[in-house]
């Protein structure tokens, strides 16, 4: 178990946002004399980072640590994430969910590599970040003591109980933020996604303020009125190149993020059930990971023989929960992540997706691995034995034929 002592230093996850900024040098109150580094982590969100040293140290940060970790986040989180064809909830691509545990992971690292005692974060108590953040500490070095401010009372003893009233802390003690209260989204931004929450969007009778909330994408209504056709190419499940040209993977996916978003691909509206109990609404931006799901998709239709598709599909839903859940250390998700990576040995080809006015349709796919056959497929009946159907049906029907006539089921 954690020490319950005051922590002598602390690797907080420092995003630069609203509620980090504010909790560093809350934290300083908190715990006299205590030692912060704010860790960052560099997951492809655009300029947020611009000038983030700068202002942890003004906010208060003993020490600042930066680490790039987006070829990581690529290949080691989106990718597995990828090939399981995990959706939560049928809609999320999970684009949070799944850099939680890597900014985790990494401070852990963190703080070995800084003798630090105590590792923390600004989620809220309402959160599933929280659980995200949290779970992997206990997972990875479950003797650092966790610091979460928003669930410790004297956090809302000093007055800081939402967003607005953070604001006003931030300007009292001039911290450098972003938000103010006319504009307080609360927005997470990744290579894979971004998300928005807070404000109009919380209310689900409320259409989104597209013009204000959109960052990575248009709004449908400003996409070309003309499509676009592009080509992934997949090895084993992995996406290598986009039109012919390979890439790195977190460059591929930056890529499709700006040819998807040009074409308002990948906009989602959600109400979510949440980890710890409740249902929350949010609005995603999935441009390039929406793409290469649709491809994905295609290519698996294609080469998976019926029940190891239809298997995967089933633990594919478990793969998503396990990842919402911030449970990606847990060994049940590595066990269905060597399954998903068996699958997908077969999942190798080309897909070409049709991008227009919101969506990114699979149009043509080929694989030297596809079970397609024409000849079977097609409506002649050469090669096919027809009266084998007569036996299989009659079998097959058996047990509906039983009950049909013995308990009358359906009439």
């Amino acid at each position: 178990m954690a020490s319950s002592k005051p922590p002598k230093k602390i690797v907080l996850a420092y995003s630069g946002g609203l509620d980090t900024s504010v909790i560093l040098p809350w934290l300083k109150e908190r715990y006299p004399g205590v030692k912060l580094v704010a860790f960052a982590a560099e997951l492809g969100q655009g300029d947020e980072l611009k000038g983030i040293e700068k202002k942890a140290y003004a906010s208060g940060a003993d020490e600042v640590i930066v680490k790039d970790l987006r070829k990581e986040f690529a290949e080691q989180y989106c990718w597995p994430l990828l090939r399981a064809h995990a959706i939560y909830e049928s809609d999320y691509l999970l684009g949070t969910s799944i850099a939680r545990p890597l900014i985790a992971k990494h401070q852990v690292l963190v703080a070995k590599q800084t003798g630090a005692d105590a590792v923390g974060h600004g989620a809220t108590g309402k959160g599933n970040d929280q659980v995200r953040f949290e779970l992997t500490y206990k997972a990875l070095n479950p003797k650092l003591q966790i610091i979460s401010p928003w669930k410790d009372p004297a956090f809302l003893e000093s007055g800081l109980t939402d967003r607005e009233t953070a604001v006003d802390y931030a300007l009292k003690h001039k911290i450098p933020i972003d938000q103010s209260k006319k504009k307080i989204y609360s927005r997470d931004r990744n290579l894979w996604h971004i998300s928005h929450e807070g404000a109009e969007i919380e209310d689900p009778a409320c259409e989104p303020n597209w013009k204000h909330c959109l960052v990575i994408s248009v709004p449908v209504e400003k996409a070309p009125n003309k499509p676009q056709n592009i080509e992934v190419q997949f090895k084993a499940g992995t996406p290598i190149a986009v039109d012919g040209k390979k890439m790195a993977a977190h460059d591929l996916i930056a890529h499709l993020n700006e040819i998807g978003g040009r074409h308002a691909v990948g906009q989602i509206v959600l109400t979510e059930n949440r980890l710890v109990g409740m249902k929350s609404r949010g609005v995603y931006e999935t441009p390039g990971g929406t793409i290469l799901y649709e491809a994905h998709k295609a290519l698996e239709q294609l080469c998976l023989e019926r029940e190891m598709y239809h298997y995967k599909q089933q633990l594919a839903q478990r793969y998503a929960e396990l990842t919402y859940y911030g449970q990606w250390f847990h060994p049940l998700r590595e066990a269905l992540d060597a399954f998903m990576t068996h699958a997908n040995k077969v999942v190798t080809g080309k897909v070409t997706l049709k991008l227009y006015k919101g969506r990114a349709m699979a149009i043509e796919s080929q694989s030297p691995k596809s079970l397609y056959d024409t000849d079977l497929a097609s409506f002649a009946m050469d090669g096919y034995d027809i009266t084998a159907a007569r036996g299989f049906i009659d079998l097959f029907g058996l047990p509906m034929q039983v009950c049909g006539h013995k308990q009358k089921v359906g009439r």
